[in-house]
């Protein structure tokens, strides 16, 4: 359910919680944020949580690998970034980063970040869950979940789009008038 999904993701964070930022890290011991979103996203997919990780020079092909769909939905699982950094809004809008103001963290300015130029997310709605059984208190370095094959993964929901960053957008340019009506007499028709 999606609240197992959101408690997992939030129980992964918080394990890891403190840890601090190590660029390339990608132990429970510390990593960078594009190591943090990977773990989120690993985990969100069944995949093994360490030893798979992205950085924001390939995060869309690898997010895209994941069933992540472009753009934001509510009650997803969010993913920001730009050339130099990332982070995740959790499905509950709960952000999550690391090098923000330290080490990995709950907090942050999460997906919705106007530095972001890029955004996926993916879709968790109620029975798109995470295993509830994800083994959340085993030793530091152990993979949180068994590896998933495509034939394990279900198919993505192909949901509509919708992009929720804060940046103001443009105003709409005004519809144009349509044209008057020539003058003169009436043709038939």
């Amino acid at each position: 359910m999606f609240a197992i999904a959101t408690a997992s993701l939030l129980a992964l964070v918080n394990q890891v919680s403190g840890t601090p930022y190590i660029s390339g890290g990608d132990t429970a011991h510390g990593t960078d944020c594009s190591g943090l979103v990977s773990w989120v996203a690993n985990a969100a997919t069944g995949r093994p949580v360490y030893g798979d990780r992205f950085n924001t020079g390939n995060e869309e092909a690898a997010l895209r690998a994941r069933g992540f769909l472009p753009g934001t939905a509510p009650g997803a699982l969010n993913v920001g970034w730009n050339g130099g950094h990332t982070a995740a809004t959790l499905p509950d809008g709960t952000p999550v980063s690391s090098g923000e103001g330290g080490g990995v963290r709950v907090g942050g300015g999460g997906a919705f970040q106007r530095q972001f130029t890029h955004h996926m997310h993916l879709p968790m709605a109620p029975g798109d869950e995470i295993p509830a059984d994800l083994p959340l208190d085993g030793p530091l370095d152990a993979p949180l979940a068994p590896p998933a094959g495509p034939a394990d993964l279900p198919a993505p929901e192909i949901v509509q789009a919708a992009n929720f960053a804060p940046a103001p957008e443009a105003p709409a340019p005004a519809p144009e008038a349509p044209a008057p009506a020539p003058e003169g007499p009436e043709m038939p028709v």
